[in-house]
């Protein structure tokens, strides 16, 4: 596992801590992966989002698969 150090402003790491007195995570550590899974996550569901927005705006390929890969080529 990798350490990573990051400066946080007073209000960032009251917070934090704020957190981890309620019981909402047990360490600082836990908060910060689990709020690094929920920003990945945030991310893919907003391209599964973008996605599904091109497909009803028409923007989607259709067709054979292999035939459209040869047009990228």
């Amino acid at each position: 596992m990798t350490t990573i150090s990051i400066p946080l402003n007073s209000e960032l790491n009251s917070y934090i801590d704020e957190q981890v007195r309620l019981g909402n995570a047990s360490s600082k550590a836990e908060l910060i992966r689990r709020a690094i899974i929920k920003f990945k996550e945030d991310e893919f569901i907003n391209t599964i989002l973008k996605a599904k927005q091109e497909i009803r705006d028409g923007k989607a390929l259709k067709g054979d698969l292999d035939k459209l890969a040869k047009g990228f080529e």
